[in-house]
């Protein structure tokens, strides 16, 4: 038998045994014994409190629905497309919030912060975006391309993309000829300064072939060919922003050619080069990374330092630097079910003093039994100083009491020619897939082991759970947590924290080049600052965060980065590196406050 099969079938006859001996467990693990509130602040330093419609925040997520030929596997096909992305598009120093929605005619929202007293949807153009013959939305990005201090919108779709071009905080426009693809059936994008030359580029990743209209489907064959090596996935884009307001595509030149089910991509400065890598998370297979050759030319490594051996269903990438050793490890998520199927998620670590080379610790460290898991971010919820980990699961939550898993199996473990044909697949009949799962939140000790407290701290639904930021929605100092939900509504978990554990924030600004007298003009780094990188010292700790374009899974982060500092209100020095190269350091600056740093021209 050949060994690309081994281990489906192993699967199959796995599951097999299981439900002829009807042992299959669908629980989670119990949980710890109820506390009352004060009890779980004293303890764990936060609490988290459902508040989205008390907030101003009603929203219903509804999922795509496409060619009826796929009517039978529905639910499993149309699983994607609940995002959330956060911005402070008029900037008026309150972070406010786009979700995306998937079904043709639906609108996506975005909500102004109301100065802390609520949110108000906004129609600014970019709301009624899911028409007919245009495609879905699966996510959204925000980069100030233009770099003229506004931040503007990338929506990638299974679809055509589109960018929002935004003016001055009070509308936005659709950009067209800019130089993007005319369809793409996206799982991911991100905005990345590849070159670092003060411009911000744009990575978009397939996921479905981009020559696929779902709702016109000539052929059913459009299923992944293998179960954990599959190649016949979306292209991925690489578009170049030239600076005059258009993209060229360089993905060819660039050496990237995957063509691998790509359903998260982060970007991150990981050998200490200056240039943005990036680590791709792939369905049906294994995960990618590319190492940034100067700007210029992207090398696949992955397989040689160690991200890139076993295939999974990868379906998260976010970074952080989770032993404050100044270095990032990599959260990746896959699929586990207790008693039929156990990838289990990957915390890729560093490893110390051998070069780019890293190790798979998300079993020793706790983190790596998730059940069906989608997005995950890293943040210090506590403000304790050292980086916690929030994460969302669920597939397809339907009848409680039947489940899809064996049939499923069936299909994981056969040949080629059957799985890739959608067909072939048997029908769900309103049985659930790895749903109604439990929520994870870990609390990061400092030392090495996560504590699973989800229950404990106040997040306690069963939805099936897909983008997850984290955003301080109050400016108090506190990361918030915002869950966007397949087919569900939208949580907005305000952060309780206990007060004595201290915090500081960075805004970051890329500077003008000097002699420019135009601010669009050229810019040293990008004026979003994504790609810069900060790092702080205290207490004889350090940690380093990087400005993001785009992290976890279908979801951004706010721009400011968050350091909690614990009990210590100290700091002894920062250091901000610029995609420019250029250095600034900070001596003693104030804690519980955001300190906002412009790049200077001079490198001073």
């Amino acid at each position: 038998m050949p060994a690309r099969f081994v281990r489906p079938v192993l699967i199959l006859l796995f599951l097999t045994l299981f439900f002829v001996l009807g042992v299959i467990k669908w629980g989670d693990p119990p949980g710890e014994e109820p506390m009352d509130r004060a009890s779980v602040l004293e303890r764990y330093g936060f609490y988290l409190e459902e508040v989205g419609k008390t907030v101003g925040i009603d929203f219903m997520h509804q999922a795509p629905v496409l060619d009826s030929k796929l009517d039978h596997i529905m639910p499993h096909i149309a699983s994607m497309g609940a995002a959330v992305s956060v911005v402070d598009y008029d900037r008026d120093g309150w972070q406010d919030l786009y979700v995306t929605n998937s079904r043709t005619g639906s609108r996506n929202r975005l909500y102004r912060n109301q100065n802390g007293q609520g949110f108000r949807e906004m129609d600014l153009g970019v709301g009624h975006v899911n028409r007919a013959g245009t495609g879905v939305s699966m996510g959204a990005v925000w980069g100030d391309y233009d770099n003229d201090g506004f931040e503007d919108l990338f929506l990638y779709k299974w679809g055509r993309p589109e960018l929002f071009r935004n003016q001055n905080g009070k509308g936005f426009e659709r950009m067209t000829e800019v130089g993007l693809p005319d369809w793409v059936n996206a799982g991911s994008a991100i905005w990345v300064d590849y070159d670092c030359d003060g411009y911000l580029d744009l990575f978009v990743a397939g996921y479905w072939l981009e020559s696929l209209d779902l709702w016109r489907l000539k052929t059913t064959e459009i299923m992944p060919e293998s179960f954990e090596y599959a190649r016949n996935g979306g292209r991925k884009y690489l578009l170049r922003n030239r600076g005059d307001g258009t993209f060229e595509d360089v993905t060819e030149q660039a050496g990237i050619h995957s063509r691998r089910w790509t359903l998260a991509v982060a970007a991150a400065d990981l050998n200490g080069s200056g240039y943005p890598d990036l680590f791709l998370a792939n369905d049906y297979g294994v995960s990618e990374l590319y190492v940034n050759e100067g700007g210029k030319q992207f090398t696949e490594v992955g397989k040689q330092v160690g991200v890139g051996q076993q295939p999974k269903s990868g379906m998260n990438a976010a970074f952080g630097d989770v032993l404050n050793r100044g270095q990032f490890a990599i959260y990746e998520t896959n699929i586990s079910q207790e008693g039929v199927l156990i990838q289990g998620n990957n915390l890729w670590m560093p490893v110390p003093g051998d070069g780019m080379r890293f190790e798979n610790m998300a079993g020793a460290m706790g983190v790596e039994l998730g059940g069906w898991s989608f997005g995950a971010q890293f943040g210090d919820l506590n403000n304790d100083g050292a980086l916690d980990l929030f994460l969302t699961n669920g597939y397809v939550s339907a009848d409680r009491n039947r489940s899809y898993w064996y049939d499923f199996s069936q299909v994981a473990g056969g040949h080629s020619q059957i799985i890739s044909d959608a067909k072939n697949w048997p029908a769900m009949q309103g049985r659930s897939l790895a749903g109604h799962q439990s929520k994870r939140v870990w609390v990061n000790d400092g030392m090495g082991r996560f504590a699973e407290v989800a229950q404990t701290v106040g997040v306690q639904d069963r939805l099936d759970g897909r983008a997850v930021a984290v955003v301080d929605l109050w400016n108090r100092g506190v990361l918030d947590v915002v869950v966007a939900n397949q087919r569900g509504p939208l949580l907005v978990y305000r952060n309780r924290v206990q007060e004595e554990n201290h915090w500081i924030g960075f805004e970051l600004v890329g500077g003008m080049r000097p002699g420019s007298l135009k601010k669009e003009g050229p810019r040293l780094s990008n004026r979003s600052g994504i790609g810069a990188r900060v790092r702080v010292f205290w207490d004889n700790k350090e940690q380093v965060q990087e400005v993001s374009g785009g992290s976890g899974y279908a979801a951004q982060n706010q721009r400011c980065l968050h350091f909690g500092l614990g009990t210590d209100a100290k700091v002894d020095s920062v250091e901000v590196r610029w995609p420019s190269g250029q250095v600034q350091s900070l001596y003693a600056p104030e804690t519980r406050r955001i300190h906002r740093i412009e790049e200077m021209s001079s490198g001073n």
